[in-house]
């Protein structure tokens, strides 16, 4: 059975072991989850559950709320797959809480970077710049993109100013450092990808220790 839930980022904050030391952590509102759908190898030809996470009161159509009743769950505001095996045993109506996961487990959690905007290139691939005196009229430029004559033509892959951020990003193998079940809380050592308030998936880790 592969583990894996939809939750929140609340925050960091710290917290002291028993030697005084202080760890940085992530606050992460985990679950609960509630199994939508049952995606099996005969019928979509691959094996998912679909889950609802943060519930959601007012303006899900017709079409969704038809899709929610039809499992007796209520409509969420988040609704996505996470692949599993065959031999899983969940089914549509089950509960998924952050007990799935144990402290000192490592996990891999996916979330969406805090937008950055359109940045230049000393920010965005972290380039040198050009001379800051001796009359220099170019500073923070990205200087030559590509050979004049041979090929004439810009290269692939050269870092040019754009878009930054707001990305799909994955941090693997943070630890777990606490598990609250009563509050659906977990916290996991170091950051993870997004604003607070921002939702993330969190996984068993693929890697592992080691």
């Amino acid at each position: 059975m592969s583990k894996g839930l939809f939750g929140k980022k609340i925050g960091m904050t710290q917290v002291f072991t028993e030697d005084g030391t202080a760890v940085p952590v992530t606050v992460i509102e985990a679950g609960p989850c509630r199994v939508v759908q049952r995606k099996t190898t005969e019928t979509d030809g691959y094996e998912a559950l679909q889950l609802a996470f943060d519930l959601k009161r007012k303006g899900v159509n017709k079409p969704l709320k038809g899709h929610y009743d039809k499992q007796g769950v209520s409509p969420a505001k988040h609704l996505k797959e996470i692949r599993t095996t065959a031999e899983d045993p969940a089914k549509p109506g089950d509960e998924i809480r952050v007990d799935i996961f144990e402290v000192g487990e490592l996990v891999d959690v996916t979330g969406i970077s805090k937008g950055r905007g359109f940045q230049g290139v000393v920010k965005r691939h972290g380039y040198a710049g050009g001379p800051a005196t001796h009359g220099s009229m170019s500073h923070r430029s990205g200087g030559s993109v590509g050979a004049g004559a041979d090929p004439a033509r810009t290269w692939k892959g050269t870092g040019m100013p754009g878009h930054m951020g707001a990305e799909r990003v994955t941090v693997q193998s943070i630890e777990v450092v606490e598990v609250d079940s009563e509050r659906n809380v977990m916290l996991l050592q170091g950051g993870v990808p997004g604003p607070a308030g921002g939702y993330v998936l969190i996984r068993q880790a693929v890697k592992g220790k080691g």
